[in-house]
Formats: C-alpha cells, structure tokens, sequence
C-alpha cells in the first residue's frame, strides 16, 4: 500500500448502491405508515430506465415498478421487458 493509496476513494459496486437505496426507501415508507403506492416509484423506474440504458438500449415502457401489499408483507415487483438477442453468424 503506498501513500497515495491513502487519498483514493474506494467506489461500491453500483448494485450495492442500489440495494442499499431501496432499502432506504422502503424503510422511509414503512415508518410513515402509507398504505398507497409510494411516491418514489416513477423517480425509481426513471433511474433503473437510465442504468439499463447503459447497456441496452430499451424503450420507456420497458420498466414496470409496482408494490404489492399481501398479508402484512410489502413486496417490490420489478419487470424489465429486455429486447430478443440477434443471432450472430461466425
């Protein structure tokens, strides 16, 4: 280890970062109690839709964000409509 590695910041895989923020999220939810669809959803399609984007090119309805409310537990439901792969001739 030298010196300079002192002064570097280490960065998180970018899937910790999103685990860790919904988390947040879920848990602000929760102690406010609402029974109704958060608010943060569209805010959380429109950042998943700019992550995909990055590696695949995807239309805006390609992301559906939804909460279900199933006997006192709170599930997050995630659908990703990905387009069909080219087969590729060698």
């Amino acid at each position: 280890m030298g010196l300079f590695d002192l002064f570097r910041t280490r960065s998180k895989p970018t899937a910790h970062l999103a685990k860790e923020r919904l988390q947040i999220l879920i848990a602000h939810e929760r102690s406010e109690g609402q029974s109704t669809d958060p608010d943060y959803l569209p805010r959380l399609k429109n950042d998943l839709l700019d992550v995909i984007r990055k590696y695949v090119a995807v239309h805006d309805d390609a992301v559906q964000v939804q909460i279900e409310h199933h006997e006192g537990v709170d599930t997050l439901e995630l659908n990703i409509v990905l387009p069909e792969r080219k087969n590729d001739s060698v």
